[in-house]
This record gives structure tokens, C-alpha cells and sequence, in this order.
């Protein structure tokens, strides 16, 4: 007997997967990027596709953690899926500093707030719930790529105060957004150093088979770009003792992050020829491709904002021929999504 309808919409929110904000995070940067180099109409079609996905996914994960507080729970203390309620934060400030572009500059602020302490509150209890608490050992055990979407949340929190620093409406606050924007960024930058050594060790330690090299791998590369966007946008604030005392150290680490994420780029390429041609692991729909998209985005824009920060037209060159080729992925990722809803949930066989 076939399901009725409520029944997989209901199946479909108890299961859904904390890291879908990632879908949010790939279309807002992408809109950012667009409207970057120009491509205004574009731009807003993402846009609206990127406010409309973060007012169904809060909507979602609010029945979620009222109908389904086991599953919740489950996801707290699973350390492959806990650290994906961080792109809520990222996919929050993404939305933010979209909304900026349009002057919604208030509304920017407010998700600033809104992502600044959830960033604080979660990044005290995820780790606790997810790695310090369990009877597990050793933690590294645990370590994957998901784990540096903590990076990204920390990254974005500096890229929303950096994006509102300069602007006139915000005079009085500007001290306070400097040193959020540089506290954020330099949390992320040992973050990301902390990330790095649990994952590399648990790649080198455990064996690493290719059903477990997973698409939020990419977000090691992501991570990497979001810094060095965070750095480029810092580098650009006006004059304030927070950004003074940094700008020289955090524009050089920005170009430094920037490169490392170029050199992942191949890596990472070639870790999915070997887990999907050379092992033959199926490469079908999963929410967990948004992982792999918004490092693409995040990427481009990162290069864009990096070339122009530092005065390297190069960089930006690459940022824009980038963003294509990270715009051509979320189609299809996108594409894939709505055939794997319609298959799912939507049609009635």
C-alpha cells in the first residue's frame, strides 16, 4: 500500500539531515557571485531561490524539533551529522550578506545577531555532545569532513560584521563589528588548524574506505576560501584599532588560505575519480552534495574579493571563470534534488 502524502512529508522531516542549510549556502554565495561580475538577473533568480529555501528549511527543522526531538537528539550525538547544524549559521549569514547587496542592511544585522549567538551557544555544545561526551575512544576515530563546516560558521560570522563595518548606518557600532569580524576570524583560523589535524589523523590512522570519503570533504576547501574571503573583507574596513593591529597579518593568512584551497581543488577532484570510477561507489542525489557546491561558490567569490583586496587581477580572473563552472554543479545538484522529491515525496504511484 502506497504511503499517503503527510505520511513521506512527515518521513521525510523526521529524517531530514541538519546540513541542508548547505543548499542555502550554495545558492546565496553563488547570488553574491553573480552580482559580482554582473550578472544582475541572474542574481536575483538565485536570490529569491535562496530566501525561499531558508524560510522552508527553518519552517522544516521548527516541526523537526517539536514533532521529532528524538531524531534531534540522535543528530547531537552523532559526530557525523552533528556538525551540520552549523550551516545554519553560515546559510544565515550567506542570506545576510545577499540582503546587504539590496540595502536590506537592518534585516543583515538581525541575522548577524541571530547566527553570532546560536555560533556561540552551538560551538560550547556540538562538541561536547558530538565528540567529548562519548564512551567512544579514541574521538579521532570520529573525525570526517563535516567537521569543518565549524570553520564556515565561525568565517561567515566575520563575513556578515566585515560586510556591515564600513557602511554609515552602522557609525556607532563600528568598533564593536571590527572586533566581532576579527574575533570570528581568527576562532575560524584555529578551528580550521584543529580540524585538519583530526582529520588527517583519522585518514592516516583508520583506513579510509571509499564509501567513507564523502561529498562534506569539501569543505576542508571551502573552509579555506571562506577565510580568505573573511581576510579580504577585513583587509577592506575602514580604520579601526581591531583592523589596524590585524590587517597586515590577515590579508597575507588570506592569501595564504586562498592558495591552499586552489591546491585542494585537484586533491579533492581526484579522490572523487577514485571513489566513483575506480570503486564504482554510485553517485546519486544526497543532501550532502550542497557540500561540495557552496565550497565551489565560495570559491569563486573568495577570488573575486581576494584579487581585488590585494590588488592581484589574476585571482579575480580565476574567481570569475570559477563561478561558471560552480554555477553549472548547482544545476545539476539542484536538478537532481527536485527529480529526488518528485520520486520521494511529491508523485503518487
Amino acid at each position: 500500500m502506497t504511503m499517503p502524502l503527510t505520511g513521506r512529508v512527515r518521513q521525510a522531516v523526521r529524517a531530514l539531515t541538519p546540513g541542508y542549510f548547505a543548499l542555502v549556502m550554495a545558492t546565496g554565495i553563488l547570488s553574491i557571485g553573480m552580482h559580482r561580475v554582473g550578472v544582475v538577473a541572474l542574481s536575483e533568480l538565485l536570490f529569491v531561490v535562496c530566501a525561499a529555501t531558508f524560510a522552508v528549511l527553518v519552517v522544516l527543522t521548527g516541526w523537526r524539533l517539536v514533532s521529532f526531538r528524538d531524531a534531534v537528539v540522535d543528530d547531537f550525538i552523532d559526530p557525523g551529522r552533528a556538525f551540520g547544524f552549523f550551516t545554519f549559521i553560515a546559510g544565515t549569514n550567506v542570506l545576510g550578506v545577499r540582503l546587504s547587496i539590496g540595502g536590506y542592511h537592518t534585516t543583515t544585522a538581525t541575522l548577524l545577531i541571530v547566527s553570532g549567538v546560536t555560533w556561540l551557544v552551538l560551538g560550547y555544545v556540538i562538541p561536547w555532545t558530538a565528540v567529548l561526551s562519548r564512551t567512544q575512544r579514541p574521538v579521532v576515530a570520529t573525525a570526517n569532513g563535516t567537521w569543518f563546516i565549524w570553520v564556515v560558521a565561525s568565517q561567515s560570522v566575520a563575513v556578515s560584521a566585515a560586510t556591515l563595518e564600513p557602511l554609515s548606518a552602522f557609525d556607532g557600532l563600528r568598533g564593536v563589528l571590527a572586533v566581532v569580524a576579527v574575533f570570528s576570524w581568527s576562532v575560524g583560523v584555529f578551528l580550521y588548524a584543529s580540524a585538519a589535524v583530526f582529520v588527517a589523523a583519522r585518514m592516516m590512522l583508520y583506513e579510509l574506505r571509499p564509501v567513507d570519503l564523502t561529498p562534506p570533504y569539501w569543505v576542508a576547501m571551502g573552509a579555506a576560501a571562506i577565510t580568505a574571503l573573511a581576510g579580504a573583507r577585513i583587509a577592506e574596513m575602514d580604520v579601526a584599532p581591531m583592523v589596524v593591529a590585524t590587517r597586515g597579518l590577515v590579508a597575507g593568512m588570506s592569501v595564504a588560505f586562498w592558495s591552499f584551497a586552489t591546491w585542494l581543488i585537484p586533491v579533492l577532484i581526484a579522490a572523487g575519480w577514485w571513489r566513483h570510477r575506480v570503486h564504482r561507489v554510485p553517485l546519486t542525489y544526497q543532501a550532502t552534495l550542497w557540500s561540495v557546491v557552496f565550497p565551489l561558490g565560495m570559491y569563486a567569490v573568495a577570488s573575486l574579493d581576494l584579487g581585488e583586496a590585494v590588488a592581484l587581477p589574476l585571482v579575480g580572473i580565476i574567481g570569475a571563470v570559477e563561478l561558471w563552472l560552480a554555477f553549472g554543479a548547482w544545476a545539476l545538484v539542484f536538478a537532481a534534488m527536485s527529480v529526488h522529491l518528485w520520486r520521494t515525496i511529491i508523485r503518487v504511484t
